[in-house]
């Protein structure tokens, strides 16, 4: 082990980030480098709360944990299972695979597969402190089926109000007529 209290080969690693206090301790350390700083209001006055491992400013009385604002936010899982996910895919020659991390943190490839993603996108922008951001695609239409699941009358109204406007319902292919309805 670093005399800087970082681990230098890949045992070491998993030896020491299998204790959930020196892995939250070892990332404090990496964030705050002068002591903990409330994410909200900036402010350097806090108490630590050691049964659950989070700070509460006194400043703005809200309570922050190490992992606010990082790519390990919002995860259930502990930095006990990220930091070594961390060495791992870091220390790996090829890819690792979800499987493979799965196998060796004892957790679901499920899991897994949501860290690898988190990691990687963590170590292309080499922001892993800081909460993954980017523009996310969206149009904020609802997400479904789409012509597949809808009723065969609304999908005809759909068509031709479409073709009516003189737009393609699609790019590569021109919207459909609707045949008149039968008559009965």
């Amino acid at each position: 082990m670093a005399a800087a209290g970082r681990p230098e080969t890949v045992l070491d690693a998993i030896r020491y980030f299998s204790d959930l206090d020196a892995c939250t301790e070892f990332v404090a350390r990496l964030r705050w480098p002068d002591g903990p700083v409330c994410p909200r209001c900036g402010c350097a006055e806090h108490s630590y709360l050691t049964t659950r491992r989070l700070w509460k400013c006194k400043g703005c009385k809200k309570q922050y944990s190490v992992k606010l604002g990082t790519i390990f936010e919002d995860s259930p899982l502990g930095l006990d299972k990220w930091l070594p996910a961390v060495v791992l895919v870091a220390s790996s020659g090829n890819a690792i695979s979800s499987h493979e991390l799965a196998r060796s943190l004892q957790i679901t490839q499920k899991s897994a597969w949501f860290m690898l993603h988190r990691i990687r996108l963590a170590m292309q922008t080499d922001s892993f402190l800081e909460e993954p951001s980017g523009e996310v695609g969206g149009d904020h239409a609802p997400a479904g089926a789409g012509e597949r699941g809808r009723r065969r009358s609304v999908r005809a109204r759909k068509a031709t109000a479409t073709s009516s406007a003189g737009a393609s319902a699609s790019p590569s292919r021109p919207a459909r007529r609707s045949a008149p309805a039968p008559s009965r």
